[in-house]
């Protein structure tokens, strides 16, 4: 029998989609399912992106160009203006999602066997970017006690060998919510200039910032032009999770230039995708306003009521629409399988991602798991409801 490759073997699964057989379980036994797991948002999809894809005109939806339609990447150049971002068209490879965007990234600036840096709690999937790409993942790790702030910079450089080639920041971070300062992005600034290393900026939360705080892009950093990858995605700005347009954004023309040859040999980014990102880009500020208003109040309800729990801590994230909370638990994954397979309140039961799946350390995040608050509050009201009761009956649960 044919054998399965090293790298297969090697590939994580998702510690977030993992457990789906389990909830479409508890859906068949006629429970609601509450999805706190999932960074999927409720918010409706803009009018205008919509009404692009209805009124599309064509009668062949063709290849375009593998950098993306030249309209698109024009008017992205001047969302990018606006945020005072200063990017030419030239400059944006339109991708298949953020995703892609982080897999040429990294196939284009990294070797096989070398390092990157990432703070840990991080996105699950940057574990299987780079494990696609053979590259290693070096974690330092940031505390919730400290609110999962950057760790000190004098930590982060003494986990730098000859092989570390770059450090890969996610800003509002998935999935503490945690939002980088200038200064800190700064302090990174002084270290990919000192060893010459490439910033991966991964900002597709930008306009999701609470609390009058002001995002910071990496791509504001002066005198490291070249040393910049920022990588971005319409996903959760526009709700438009199912269109997989994203965008891989650079000053470094060697970059762009090959990159640009592992796009041709994908041919293109999805042309309907493309047509609702291009639309998205005249959506007026008021949609952003109302959107951050919305989950300004479902974070406050949560972090309200989470803390509310005995044994519970939640910090309060500054941006994205992500938490992640300490239990009194011995093992989120298994905390997570039980509330679908073993548990139900009034005929319901919460779906939440593990702690450990976001970090790389072993042992790191076992009484941890992320909540994404995507619901409406009364849907959170419910699902929050359902947690408490859970805690109280779990069998693994920590007493103080």
């Amino acid at each position: 029998m044919p054998v399965i490759s090293e790298k297969g073997k090697a590939m994580p699964a998702s510690p977030i989609r993992k457990l789906v057989p389990y909830a479409e379980e508890a859906k068949r036994k006629g429970r609601t399912v509450y999805h706190l797991n999932i960074g999927q948002p409720d918010i409706p999809t803009p009018e205008v992106a919509l009404d692009a894809l209805r009124n599309i005109g064509m009668n062949i939806i063709e290849y375009s160009h593998s950098a993306g339609n030249e309209s698109y990447r024009k008017k992205l150049a001047g969302y990018y203006h606006r945020l005072g971002i200063e990017i030419a068209p030239s400059q944006i490879l339109i991708t298949t999602g953020g995703s892609e965007a982080i897999m040429f990234g990294l196939m284009v600036c990294f070797n096989p066997g070398e390092e990157i840096i990432i703070p840990e709690p991080f996105y699950a999937n940057y574990n299987g970017y780079a494990t696609a790409a053979g590259v290693k993942i070096t974690p330092i790790t940031s505390y919730i006690k400290d609110d999962f702030r950057l760790p000190p910079i004098k930590e982060i450089e003494a986990h730098i060998t000859p092989k570390t080639k770059g450090i890969v920041i996610c800003n509002p971070n998935n999935p503490t919510g945690y939002l980088y300062s200038e200064e800190e992005f700064l302090q990174l600034r002084d270290i990919i200039k000192k060893y010459d290393m490439y910033l991966f900026a991964d900002e597709s939360y930008r306009e999701f910032c609470y609390d009058g705080e002001k995002h910071f892009s990496a791509l504001n950093l002066k005198d490291v032009d070249d040393n910049i990858i920022l990588l971005d995605s319409v996903s959760k700005r526009y709700s438009e999770c199912g269109v997989r347009i994203g965008a891989l954004i650079t000053r470094n023309s060697a970059v762009i230039n090959t990159a640009i040859k592992f796009a041709q040999a994908r041919l293109s980014p999805p042309g309907l995708g493309q047509i609702a990102g291009e639309a998205s880009v005249d959506v007026p500020d008021s949609y952003f306003t109302n959107v951050n208003a919305e989950y300004t109040a479902r974070r406050n309800y949560l972090v309200k009521a989470l803390n509310g729990i005995p044994g519970v801590y939640c910090p309060n994230p500054k941006g994205a629409f992500y938490a992640v909370v300490r239990l009194p638990i011995d093992d989120g994954d298994r905390f997570a399988q039980w509330l679908l397979e073993e548990f139900e309140y009034k005929n319901r039961t919460v779906m939440v991602a593990p702690g450990s799946g976001f970090y790389s350390t072993p042992g790191l995040g076992k009484n941890e798991i992320r909540i994404a608050y995507v619901l409406k509050i009364d849907d959170l009201k419910n699902a929050i409801t359902v947690l408490e009761e859970a805690l109280k009956v779990y069998p693994g649960r920590i007493l103080e």
